[in-house]
């Protein structure tokens, strides 16, 4: 009993750590673009959006409902997130044998792994995204140590909700039936559970799928247009490099380790399947030339798992376990200040290059001083503001049927949070569009960016109202035009169907 009541106290304190570090690190460098759009996506629920599923929102709009839109509470369930699935880890390498001294090493590494430290500090499907596949993954767990119906039961479920919060839990389904095709669990195919499960799944996303119909599959176009168009292009070592670098280097021998365990050792011989669904999803994402490195990281979860039962094995005195436990402490801290936002932006300039880290996207798009991640953090209010000057130099009959029509869902995100004394504002990038003018016609409109060239194709007067300063912010962002115009030659309710922008 004591024994237990210690596993228990340390499957609490490392994920209460982890908790921690995001509450006191939530203000960060203020909103990520994301944000404002997710928030304005819970304006507006529905059964799906252009470029993810419904249920992240449904989350927000409870927490818009109960918290407000201040920061903390935006990212207080992210955290939380975060949180679990470092419970996650620990409740798995328990269950794959291991002891104190495993669950404490899977768990210190999760918490040292930089991508789980960014993915949770703001609010979007992403850090849900891991939450379900670890989820997902203790459940298998399970059910090759033989637990009982029920777990197939919750496996759909999970699925199903994964599904629901981002479809690219239909990855990990992939490598589910990998793995059971590649292992003696074959013969769970025999048998209702798995068929049981796959209906369950497939019963609970049913509802985007037909709203997926409805709307003419918006996401397949977002899909493709964001590959052709926005991805970076990347080859197979390019993407197994930046997995080391996007789960810690120092973590790279527990996960391997936990690989290794999983195929081909001993112990991990009843869960072989978890490695196999995990080689599946790599090759898949690696071999398709433009997928993010972050797309395979919520397949991390497990091997962290597994590897603390090796490496626990391996490590017998308790000097060798404390230096183990330093170096993924230290190295996580030293990695920090890359994931989270907590260093003064000339401090982190400094710090990246004495490093040797150069500013990094995965999009085909300029970059400053900061990598996207952090750029995409900054500029907002000085957007806002900008757009706000335009709108006041407006005589009080213009400001009634004005509208602003801003040139990303970012942008317009922001404008409505930060500028609610604006009029509608609108845009025609992703769901913005499919929301659609807001019954405006568009005879006075605020547009930021574009060209007077091709705004005077659209109206009859068009005026320089400003232009966007904002610092640190991403260079696309950066000195844009915003321009008036007035008198267009045909109402935005008969161009809007033009101008649809998914990517």
């Amino acid at each position: 009993m004591r024994s237990r009541g210690h596993d228990w106290l340390l499957l609490a304190l490392l994920p209460l750590a982890k908790l921690a570090i995001h509450l006191a690190t939530f203000p960060g460098y203020g909103y990520f673009r994301d944000e404002f759009y997710y928030l304005a996506c819970s304006r507006h629920l529905d059964f799906g959006y252009v470029d993810h599923p419904p249920l992240s929102i449904l989350l927000l709009w409870l927490v818009r409902s109960l918290l407000g839109e201040s920061l903390l509470a935006l990212r207080l369930l992210p955290a939380l997130a975060g949180a679990a699935t470092v419970l996650l880890v620990g409740l798995m390498a328990r269950d794959l044998g291991g002891g104190r001294r495993a669950q404490a090493l899977a768990m210190t590494a999760a918490i040292a792994a930089p991508y789980y430290l960014a993915i949770v500090h703001f609010y979007s499907m992403n850090a849900f995204d891991v939450l379900f596949w670890a989820l997902a993954a203790w459940v298998l767990i399970r059910l090759c140590r033989g637990d009982g119906f029920r777990w197939w039961v919750l496996l759909g479920i999970v699925l199903g909700l994964g599904l629901q919060n981002k479809i690219s839990v239909l990855w990990l389904g992939f490598g589910l039936a990998v793995g059971l095709v590649a292992t003696d669990r074959r013969r769970w195919l025999l048998t209702p559970g798995p068929w049981v499960a796959a209906g369950l799944a497939a019963l609970l996303f049913l509802p985007h799928v037909l709203w997926q119909i409805a709307w003419d599959w918006p996401t397949a176009e977002f899909i493709a247009n964001a590959t052709s168009n926005k991805m970076a292009g990347k080859g197979v070592a390019q993407f197994l490099w930046e997995q080391v670098r996007l789960m810690n280097p120092m973590t790279l021998p527990v996960w391997l380790a936990g690989l290794g365990l999983l195929l081909f050792g001993q112990r991990g011989k009843p869960f072989r399947m978890l490695g196999w669904i995990f080689l599946a999803v790599l090759a898949l994402l690696a071999l398709s030339g433009t997928s993010r490195a972050g797309y395979l990281a919520p397949a991390y979860t497990w091997l962290l798992a597994a590897g603390g039962v090796a490496i626990a094995g391996w490590l017998q005195s308790r000097w060798a376990l404390g230096a183990a436990l330093a170096l993924l402490v230290v190295s996580g801290a030293v990695m920090a200040p890359l994931a989270l936002p907590v260093l003064p932006v000339p401090a982190y300039i400094e710090y990246s290059q004495a490093l040797g880290i150069q500013p990094r996207t995965e999009e085909r798009k300029e970059l400053a001083e900061l990598p996207q991640f952090y750029a995409d953090m900054h500029g907002w209010e000085q957007i806002a503001d900008t757009v706000r000057q335009a709108y006041r130099t407006l005589e009080p009959p213009e400001r009634e049927q004005a509208v602003v029509l801003a040139p990303n869902y970012g942008v317009a995100g922001a404008l409505e949070l930060l500028a609610p004394e604006l009029p509608a504002v609108v845009s025609a990038h992703n769901s913005y569009w499919l929301w659609g003018p807001r019954g405006k016609s568009g005879e006075v409109m605020i547009v930021v960016g574009s060209s007077r060239e091709e705004l005077e194709e659209h109206f009859a007067e068009v005026e320089l109202a400003g232009r966007t300063d904002c610092g640190y912010c991403m260079p696309y962002e950066n000195d844009n035009p915003v321009w008036i115009g007035r008198r267009p030659f045909r109402p935005l309710t008969e161009v809007w169907p033009r101008m649809k922008h998914y990517d």
